[in-house]
């Protein structure tokens, strides 16, 4: 018994060095093959390192008085000073509402407008058809926000925008859609979905091309509808995509563009368009308050990552994949 558990453990131990050799020889074949990919990496790696990681070092601001002169390691530490005054503050539940309630109107009428328009141009026939649409509804996410917050601004002028102009002609009074703390939001939504919903479809159709098409055609012979074939092959079919982009997307229910909502806000709609990212620009920024809003950045972080990880888990117990 004893001979032979030496001889096992003999094996094992020059089985092993064999492995890693193999296993090592195996990673250079594929870094010597893949070398221009693993070097097309290196640019997204470097701007993650230099603008995502390394700033993390600040962080500790949020818990010093800090001064310019006396940089970061020599202000002086305060400990929760900071964030006290934050939760202390009725301008930061102010901002905190108005935060999330712009993330849940796109959440709820933004999320579904990809899906419905991968579904719709998954039945187009004519290819070239097909293409225009896509192109079209791609074209406003490559356009900046400065230039789409005129075109709205534009089309929503009380005495020249089109849409007034269009009310007048039915007996209705001009409305002042930028200038209302009721019709902003609605302005506010509209513009997120119409500039990012084409963009987001792209996911769900390569999702859809993935799809059997085998499936279709055993539901056609057991005389299944387009509505049937949607409903029971397509839609289950992109399930798991959705559930990664809805995770992904309650990692920024804390977060609102700063460019968005500077070029669409204006002091008449502060009580609903002042959030978190346009607090920390005016106070951060422009009044040098750091430590203050670094520990608002601090707080924003942390729900962020308590989000995805809820969501993640609660993704996973419906059966489904999650980031991890």
């Amino acid at each position: 018994m004893t001979g032979n558990v030496s001889q096992a453990g003999a094996e094992a131990a020059a089985f092993h060095p064999r492995a890693a050799e193999r296993t090592g020889s195996v990673f250079k074949r594929r870094l010597s093959r893949d070398k221009y990919l693993y070097l097309m990496l290196v640019p997204v790696i470097g701007y993650y390192v230099v603008f995502k990681y390394a700033p993390m070092v600040g962080e500790v601001i949020a818990f010093k008085d800090y001064r310019f002169v006396d940089g970061i390691w020599g202000s002086k530490w305060v400990g929760l000073k900071h964030f006290r005054m934050l939760f202390e503050s009725s301008d930061f539940w102010k901002i905190l509402r108005n935060t999330l309630l712009l993330n849940v109107y796109n959440l709820v009428f933004g999320f579904p407008v990809p899906i419905v328009l991968s579904l719709m141009l998954n039945e187009v026939r004519k290819e070239w058809y097909k293409r225009t649409v896509q192109n079209l509804l791609y074209v406003p996410h490559f356009i900046s926000w400065v230039i789409l917050g005129g075109i709205f601004i534009s089309l929503l002028s009380p005495s020249t925008g089109v849409v007034n102009w269009i009310l007048r002609s039915m007996g209705i009074d001009p409305i002042y859609f930028m200038a209302s703390t009721t019709w902003w939001p609605v302005v506010y939504t509209l513009s997120s979905i119409w500039r990012e919903a084409g963009w987001g479809t792209i996911l769900y159709l390569a999702a859809m091309a993935n799809i059997d098409p085998q499936l279709y055609e055993a539901a056609k012979m057991d005389g299944a509808s387009r509505l049937r074939q949607i409903w029971h092959i397509t839609l289950p079919g992109i399930r798991g995509t959705m559930a990664i982009l809805l995770i992904l997307r309650m990692g920024q229910m804390m977060d609102v563009g700063l460019e968005q909502t500077l070029v669409l806000q204006n002091s008449a709609v502060l009580e609903v368009g002042d959030v978190i990212s346009t607090f920390v620009y005016r106070v951060g920024l422009q009044n040098a308050n750091y430590s203050y809003t670094t520990a608002l950045g601090l707080f924003q972080s942390a729900i962020g990552f308590i989000l995805v990880l809820s969501v993640n888990r609660i993704i996973k117990s419906f059966g489904e994949k999650g980031l991890w």
